[in-house]
């Protein structure tokens, strides 16, 4: 997307208020509020001007093949997500313990959820325990090679996304990680798909329905793939979180591998996002927000997909949006909820945390997972007890604990 500030003055009379200066800048840059910041430009707008020039690009805007409404509930989606990560460092220096925990808790959420979408039966305990005694030479059936792939794809993300470029060979790398251990997929892993695919969707009851359509095989996908890439490498003047929107579904919807589309789109949405500087995805499960809204999910996807070509993602990029503002609150929420960010010691956070994941838990339980020697442990239970924190269940050596 390329600037125009052909409408714009600097400094004159009559001009709107400074706020929607800030607010325009992003529907005209769609870039972060501090490019117009850095730059000391104080824009000002002529109501004839504004009026004429303005809601038609309010209206659409194209970015790379794709038409997108910019509008107020765009911008405001853009503001909200920005300003909780301006906020981030702070959050993130005062709750070292509690995020190791909750970062824990959303990789299993993670990996359980998004392999899950695609049909697998594991609930998040069986992700867990899974997780937690990996034996390669004992993942026989599917579901199993499915979590330890995506789980391994994940581990490597978080370590060095900083060093994994956005590029063929990295995606490539990655969807091979993805199916390292299954043996199904053995014979495509890491090369694009030699057969013509389609995205279905696998319902609880084991029924399965075509969403859409995908990119031919061979050059059509290869050139896809290019264009896609080298779009998403030279676009400086689109929003990251709005590329990171238009790149995940882009990529779902060519569909450029024969099998683990999905789950690599909902892995690149957190690549992406990781390299862009939003480092609080890590605690948070943005798959798990997307398995609770499975449904609305691919009707979305669907929907902007029946257009194909050029067509209007404003639906898929309010989707992508609420997913993050919804996983932003769970995240506050935890923060901030029973006592978390407030006076309790990185100890007391730990066990809450893991209270509130793993409800029933008892003490010795607490203590062997967490590390925390059962005196501590017990002593900490005790403070949460009496600050009407958490409820004891059970007596004797049959007690355990729930969030209040």
């Amino acid at each position: 997307m390329v600037a125009n500030y052909d409408f714009v003055e600097r400094i004159g009379k009559g001009a709107l208020d400074y706020w929607l200066i800030v607010s325009l800048s992003y529907l005209i840059v769609s870039n972060r509020i501090n490019y117009v910041i850095e730059q000391n430009l104080r824009y000002r707008i002529k109501s004839y001007q504004f009026k004429k020039i303005f809601y038609l690009r309010l209206m659409s805007q194209t970015v790379y093949t794709f038409s997108l409404n910019l509008d107020w509930q765009l911008v405001k989606s853009i503001s909200e997500v920005d300003r909780f990560d301006a906020s981030w460092l702070s959050i993130e220096k005062k709750e070292g313990q509690s995020l190791r925990q909750l970062k824990a808790i959303a990789t299993v959420r993670s990996v359980g959820a998004s392999t899950r979408i695609e049909g697998s039966s594991l609930n998040d305990n069986e992700v867990e325990i899974l997780l937690a005694n990996i034996d390669i030479t004992k993942l026989e059936d599917r579901d199993a090679q499915e979590v330890v792939g995506y789980f391994e794809a994940m581990d490597i993300i978080a370590d060095s996304y900083a060093e994994i470029e956005i590029s063929e060979s990295s995606i490539k790398n990655l969807h091979n990680i993805l199916l390292r251990y299954s043996n199904k997929d053995e014979w495509h892993k890491g090369d694009y798909k030699q057969h013509s695919n389609s995205v279905e969707a696998t319902y609880a009851d084991g029924s399965k329905q075509i969403i859409f359509d995908t990119t031919k095989p061979g050059f059509a996908t290869i050139d896809a793939m290019r264009k896609l890439i080298e779009w998403y490498q030279n676009d400086t003047d689109t929003h990251p979180l709005v590329k990171c929107a238009l790149f995940s579904y882009e990529f779902v919807t060519i569909h450029p591998f024969q099998d683990g589309n999905g789950r690599l789109s909902r892995l690149l949405i957190n690549l992406l996002l990781l390299k862009q500087g939003y480092q609080w995805i890590q605690y948070v499960s943005a798959e798990h927000e997307i398995e609770n809204r499975k449904t609305e999910y691919y009707r979305v996807l669907r929907a902007c997909q029946t257009q194909r070509p050029n067509e209007n993602v404003s639906e898929w990029i309010f989707f992508f949006f609420d997913v993050l503002l919804k996983i932003q609150d769970q995240l506050l929420q935890k923060l901030t909820q029973y006592g978390l960010g407030a006076n309790l010691s990185a100890r007391e956070k730990a066990i809450l945390t893991y209270i509130e994941n793993h409800p029933g838990s008892k003490s010795g339980k607490i203590s062997e997972k967490l590390g925390i020697s059962i005196l501590s442990t017990k002593r900490a239970l005790s403070v949460l007890y009496n600050l009407n924190l958490v409820e004891r269940h059970g007596l004797g050596a049959g007690v355990n604990y729930t969030l209040k």
